[in-house]
């Protein structure tokens, strides 16, 4: 359950039973219209850096496409080149950038033959036309080159009613339900000819791979069933490039990514843990051997949690990570398990819009290439030594900060340490009162972090309109290592919620928040956060509940992604009833006298829409102050930009009616 990155109600309600559905809503944001960046990628020789950016005219206007850009890194002051395969008059959608390892050729996806289909193209950075490589319907994603550079892997959705991931909008179900299964497969295409093979089996859903250093095998994690709940379970697989033989080499006792073969061919190193969402990585670093066995932990007790990662030479792994709140990249020696520390930042690097902390190493893997940016600084690229990076781009100049300064805060409850960020109001006075608002982030292994806010769910408007705005990361979250993040384990709602509670007292007593002005919201798991919350105590003056979770046990038999439960519940609702109804905010909803505003997706397959419309006729029949609001045709991340405008819109004018 969260608010970013990748990838139900099962049957549609006719649209006159939606209650209080928008349909447009328009107002000016506090945010600066900073342009995004989606994705950086440096060449493997370290010569030159390629990434995508949201497109514009010549006004600066956003067009609605992305377009690709490459920088000569030798020749820094020279403009950046446009690859497209796009006209110059056409809007296109251009994206999913690899190098291939001769550093002379770009493949990508681009929109450009036909609207609204990707397919895959490749160029010569040097000079020519962009040439098709793929005519494929369906959803296609994360190409890579093989060594040989003579086919390009990708992953392919054949017909696919809908982009990948839980985060989109679920397709209703009407009729029978026959549980129709769309199998993300790993494809190949020969750059010669233009040969399309699908390579894995069709009844499997694959969600990472990496090639071997030969060329011959391709390290798969992958699972049967259904891609978006059957992640929590996959298994790390081996499949044979000439014959398509798989075979499973490890299957964890929780959930894994990340697959990357090491440099000899001996071993597959992954990120292994305690993650509630598919593309919300974090863990420890596992080496598993080739030919299979069991993993050797080589971070155990890190004081983190790894987010990617790169093999520098057989016996030592570079990687990211979530810090104590910051980003930081480190290596570890596998044998001695030997961790050490090059670089830590408070602020988001990346290389993709809305990711966890990753960089695009190139193959001395000193040089990398990041989209770097703060709640100060807006996104642009950064190439260099790692660690040591220099601006490249500086579309985003001028651009600055709508909102107040961000501090890093620290706290305890008991023996447990807790860290999270304050937001101060903007043209901050110490000799006023302000209220506050607690924005709980979602997951729950996730972690709030100090970024340029994200496209949807800004709170940073908050700070705007005179707000301090708390942005703790309790118990369950990334940051502080394995052990923390798995400290809510059949306890959600109560030491997690105790982080929250005590950190808005040690905000209470140490800065001018009126304690009589206190709201909370948060999306997903935030939003049932904000749920348990309202059910619990009578703190917070007024709460916000985004895409919630109001009964685990109705809940169970109605998400899409269930099988991310037992491991945090220790058995399914089925078996063990009474740990979900322990957690449950409708167990405690006779308790509630909070006013609470509700939001959710029509089409949500993470939190879905039943979930909110029982917490709000609850709130409504007990005569508590609410309103439910269901956004047509979104899932649990909103796509439409009036949308994701009128959620923060209507929760601003929500917590201003009541904290004002």
């Amino acid at each position: 359950m969260r608010t970013n990155r990748w990838k139900l109600a099962r049957l549609a309600f006719p649209i006159a039973l939606l209650v209080s559905i928008v349909l447009v809503a328009q107002a000016q944001s506090a945010s600066p219209a900073a342009r995004n960046f989606d994705q950086v990628a440096i060449s493997p020789d370290g010569s030159r850096v390629a990434w995508v950016q949201s497109s514009a005219n010549a006004s600066g206007e956003l067009t609605g496409g992305s377009a690709i850009y490459v920088q000569d890194l030798r020749s820094p002051n020279s403009r950046p080149k446009r690859i497209s395969a796009a006209t110059d008059t056409q809007v296109a959608s251009e994206e999913s950038l690899a190098w291939s390892p001769d550093s002379k050729h770009l493949a990508f996806l681009s929109d450009a033959d036909s609207d609204g289909q990707s397919n895959f193209y490749v160029v010569n950075v040097d000079g020519g036309a962009a040439r098709k490589l793929t005519s494929l319907k369906g959803y296609l994603a994360d190409p890579a080159w093989s060594p040989n550079e003579k086919t390009l892997a990708f992953l392919f959705t054949e017909n696919a009613p809908r982009p990948a991931g839980p985060l989109m909008p679920m397709v209703p179900e009407t009729g029978v339900i026959d549980q129709k299964v769309y199998e993300q497969r790993l494809t190949l295409v020969d750059l010669a000819s233009g040969k399309v093979r699908q390579l894995s089996p069709p009844d499997m859903y694959i969600y990472q791979y990496d090639w071997s250093p030969d060329g011959k095998i391709l390290a798969a994690i992958a699972a049967h069933g259904s891609g978006d709940s059957h992640w929590y379970v996959a298994q790390l697989y081996t499949l044979g490039v000439e014959n398509g033989e798989l075979r499973s080499i490890y299957k964890p006792p929780l959930q894994i990514a990340v697959p990357r073969w090491s440099p000899d061919g001996k071993n597959v190193a992954i990120i292994g843990g305690l993650m509630s969402d598919e593309g919300s990585i974090g863990g420890d670093i596992f080496v598993v051997s080739a030919t299979g066995g069991s993993a050797h932990n080589v971070t155990p007790g890190i004081a983190a949690s790894p987010s990617w990662l790169y093999w520098e030479s057989p016996s030592k792994i570079l990687f990211t990570e979530n810090v104590d709140g910051q980003a930081g990249v480190s290596s570890v020696d596998i044998s001695s398990e030997k961790v050490s520390s090059l670089w830590t930042g408070s602020e988001v690097i990346s290389t993709q819009a809305e990711g966890e902390p990753t960089l695009s190493l190139a193959a001395d893997c000193q040089t990398s290439a990041v989209i770097r940016h703060s709640s100060a600084r807006p996104p642009e690229i950064w190439a260099g030594p790692t660690g040591e990076w220099k601006q490249i781009t500086r579309v985003n100049d001028g651009i600055h900060p709508a909102w107040g300064e961000m501090k890093s805060l620290h706290w305890s409850n008991g023996d447990t340490k807790i860290q999270g960020w304050l937001m101060y109001p903007t043209d901050y006075d110490s000799t006023k009162r302000y209220p506050m608002v607690v924005v709980v982030h979602g997951g729950p292994a996730g972690e709030a972090h100090i970024g340029w806010p994200e496209a949807f769910f800004n709170t940073y408007d908050l700070s705007a309109h005179g707000y301090f705005v708390f942005y703790p990361n309790p118990r369950g979250s990334f940051g502080q290592g394995e052990k923390f993040t798995a400290a809510n384990v059949k306890d959600f709602g109560y030491g997690d919620f105790q982080d929250i509670l005590k950190g808005v007292d040690e905000v209470v007593k140490t800065l001018p928040v009126d304690n009589n002005r206190i709201g909370i919201t948060g999306w997903s798991y935030g939003g049932y956060m904000t749920m348990w919350a309202v059910t619990q105590t009578s703190r917070f003056r007024t709460a916000v509940a985004g895409a919630g979770l109001a009964n685990y046990q109705s809940y169970y038999g109605q998400n899409d992604i269930d099988e991310w439960m037992p491991p945090y519940f220790g058995a399914t609702v089925y078996d063990d009833p009474a740990v979900y109804a322990k957690s449950s905010p409708i167990t405690f909803i006779k308790n509630v006298k909070t006013p609470t505003l509700v939001l959710v997706g029509q089409y949500d397959g993470e939190c879905p829409m039943p979930q909110s419309r029982e917490f709000w006729w609850a709130l409504k029949t007990l005569g508590v102050e609410t309103q439910l609001v269901v956004y047509p045709g979104e899932g649990h991340e909103f796509l439409q930009p009036e949308h994701r405008r009128d959620v923060i819109d209507r929760l601003t004018a929500w917590f201003d009616h009541y904290l004002k």
